[in-house]
């Protein structure tokens, strides 16, 4: 009813109706622009940048990134390769052997004493020390034959020569020691035939099997080449680039992130900084030095990545960086990337994706020649290789440092201080 009488108006009426109609559609155009300014201003609020400033070129020379020229190296698998891995397979599932004497190949967990002139020394002893006898995971001649023969719960004295470096009191090197064993239990590896294969895979048959081991092989060995190939890229951009200066802003930033990662890192393991220096042999002075190198580096790379990020018009929001995300999450074995900007902080994983991004990027722009084999193998791409062996997307780690944070960790998992081991 109300169509109808609106429809019957005056001509008058009509022209109001007109008018407001057309305020209203005005209106709402008004609206609608607003709201995509808006969202264009968010979006533009929204956009990450991992450096500072906002024009790259006064600080750095990026290097050629267009058009290089890339070997990938992919490590063939062989036969040996695919046996080590189900052998590994058939003693990880092995059955231990309760009424017999132990072989070659076997699983034995020991506990043990050594001693020197009937003094333990350091390394000397362990409890539940579990090796595969035979592979020489020991380190000292005569050791691990001695095992040979043994039946769970006997205990038997050694008498061994301590090899190089075995302790790092030097001193020992070369010394007689009496090592007391103790054989707590021990395991055989499995056959491997059709049962087995039925019994512990998805599959019914070896053959099915060895292929399945193979192909997953393969696949590693696929992955492994694409990440050297990518650090590799990275590398050779970093070379070529040349850092004109250092925005203060970020340099400082990174050495307190530095600074305050290690001060966590010690009080973690119940010390002050100033004994895990200690125990690294560094002074205050060498520390903040590395500090600043360490910094530096960090902000260099994030100098390229973001010139290349802005010159390229990348994003760290797209469907790539997207399925970057994804990688990194399977990677570290998380549930969601809001699980690792928890652990390592949003700057951290930021910069890791812009670096897998650009990464990406560059190798997408180059020709890349497929080579079987490993860089390692080719004198030319020697120094490459060595560059390339820690990929830049590593959380932890940044490419030109010269002591990455994994490094920090390994150098702290193998101090000890007052007894008290570091652990990573």
């Amino acid at each position: 009813m109300a169509v109808s009488l609106t429809a019957c108006g005056s001509k008058d009426s009509s022209d109001k109706t007109d008018k407001t109609t057309a305020k209203t559609e005005t209106a709402s155009d008004n609206s609608d622009t607003d709201k995509t300014d808006s969202k264009t201003s968010d979006s533009k609020k929204e956009e990450t940048r991992i450096i500072s400033v906002k024009d790259v070129s006064d600080y750095v020379t990026i290097g050629d990134y267009k058009g290089l020229t890339l070997d990938r190296y992919t490590q063939a698998v062989t036969d040996d390769d695919v046996d080590a891995e189900i052998n590994y397979e058939l003693q990880d599932k092995g059955t231990e052997v309760t009424d017999g004497t132990v072989e070659y190949g076997d699983i034995v967990t020991i506990n043990f004493t050594g001693t020197v002139d009937g003094k333990e020394f350091d390394g000397s002893s362990a409890d539940d020390y579990e090796l595969v006898v035979g592979e020489g995971d020991m380190g000292i001649d005569g050791f691990e034959d001695g095992l040979v023969g043994m039946k769970k719960g006997e205990t038997k004295e050694l008498t061994l020569t301590l090899p190089e470096g075995y302790s790092e009191d030097d001193s020992l090197s070369g010394k007689e020691a009496v090592f007391k064993v103790t054989l707590q239990k021990f395991t055989r590896a499995s056959e491997l035939t059709d049962e087995w294969v039925a019994s512990n895979t998805d599959y019914k048959t070896v053959d099915d099997y060895k292929k399945s081991v193979r192909e997953e092989l393969e696949k590693q060995a696929s992955t492994t080449a694409d990440n050297e190939l990518y650090a590799t890229a990275w590398s050779e951009v970093l070379d070529t680039s040349e850092i004109k200066k250092y925005p203060e802003e970020d340099v400082k930033k990174a050495e307190e992130s530095y600074k305050a990662l290690n001060e966590q890192t010690a009080k973690d393991n119940g010390m002050e900084l100033s004994d895990l220096l200690e125990a690294w042999d560094l002074t205050e002075d060498e520390f903040n030095e590395e500090c600043k190198n360490y910094a530096e580096s960090k902000v260099e790379q994030n100098l390229i990545v973001q010139g290349i990020i802005d010159a390229e018009g990348l994003s760290l929001s797209d469907a790539e960086t997207e399925e970057l995300k994804n990688n990194l999450i399977l990677d570290y074995g998380v549930a969601s990337i809001d699980e690792l900007i928890e652990t390592y902080g949003e700057d951290e994983v930021n910069e890791s994706l812009a670096l897998l991004r650009v990464e990406k990027f560059i190798v997408d722009q180059s020709t890349v020649n497929e080579k079987t084999g490993s860089a390692e193998d080719s004198i030319e791409n020697e120094d490459a290789y060595t560059e390339a062996e820690d990929t830049g997307s590593d959380l932890t780690e940044y490419d030109g440092s010269e002591e990455t944070q994994d490094e920090t960790e390994e150098n702290m998992s193998e101090e000890s201080i007052e007894d008290n081991t570091v652990e990573e």
